[in-house]
């Protein structure tokens, strides 16, 4: 006869359903006061850079403008650096966020991609009018020192041009051959460049390269005919 054996005693027992609740609203609590410092020393940090046209201020600066402690400013960001590394990966972001809302109004997938290639060259010029330092002054910086903080800034654009490539690839608007996502950094690359390049007064660019002229160049290397 077959011996009987009783199912083992559980010597742990779940945290009460309470509890579970109390903690998440904690930590949900928490997050959003985090969230709502380091905001308040994003927008410090930008309202100053826009005051002074440069991105050289202090991190006293910052603290005083948020009226925060310094302690607290520490807590979010190992120091100045990060604090402009993560403005400029915010305005890329909010950059993507346009050319994607500029782009969608098109049924054309290659219509899409012209769209997205001007907006993102105009964006990209050096407006001496616009106070834009993070561009300007720290990028230049930023793409000799530190490669890849850039690439990882520029992941958000990368990824609609490699959306955008693809559905015209899809759509047999380009090559069968390209690969959408080489040829999308290309394409971004390309055009970021030569905006860069062709920035600044009328003076230094009496006849300044175009936004038709910079998608007629990038079109020849992937549209189909």
């Amino acid at each position: 006869m077959a011996q009987r054996t009783d199912p083992p005693v559980s010597t742990t027992s779940e945290e009460p359903a309470w509890k579970q609740r109390a903690v998440e609203r904690s930590t949900k609590a928490a997050k959003l006061r985090a969230e709502q410092r380091v905001q308040r020393f994003l927008d410090a940090a930008q309202a100053i850079m826009s005051e002074k046209g440069t991105t050289d201020f202090t991190v006293q600066e910052v603290v005083d403008r948020s009226r925060q402690s310094l302690r607290s400013f520490y807590q979010h960001f190992d120091g100045k650096h990060e604090l402009l590394l993560a403005l400029f990966e915010d305005a890329l972001r909010r950059s993507a966020d346009q050319i994607r809302a500029a782009a969608s109004g098109h049924s054309d997938p290659l219509d899409r991609l012209k769209v997205a290639v001007q907006l993102l060259y105009e964006l990209s010029r050096p407006d001496p009018a616009a106070q834009r330092p993070l561009f300007t002054h720290f990028a230049p910086q930023l793409l000799i020192s530190h490669p890849t903080e850039v690439k990882v800034a520029h992941a958000p654009l990368l990824g609609l041009f490699t959306e955008l490539m693809t559905e015209a690839k899809s759509a047999d608007r380009v090559r069968d051959d390209l690969k959408a996502h080489r040829a999308a950094a290309l394409t971004m690359q390309t055009v970021m460049l030569v905006a860069q390049a062709n920035g600044g007064s009328t003076d230094e660019h009496p006849h300044p390269i175009t936004a038709d002229e910079v998608w007629d160049f990038c079109a020849s290397g992937f549209a189909k005919n």
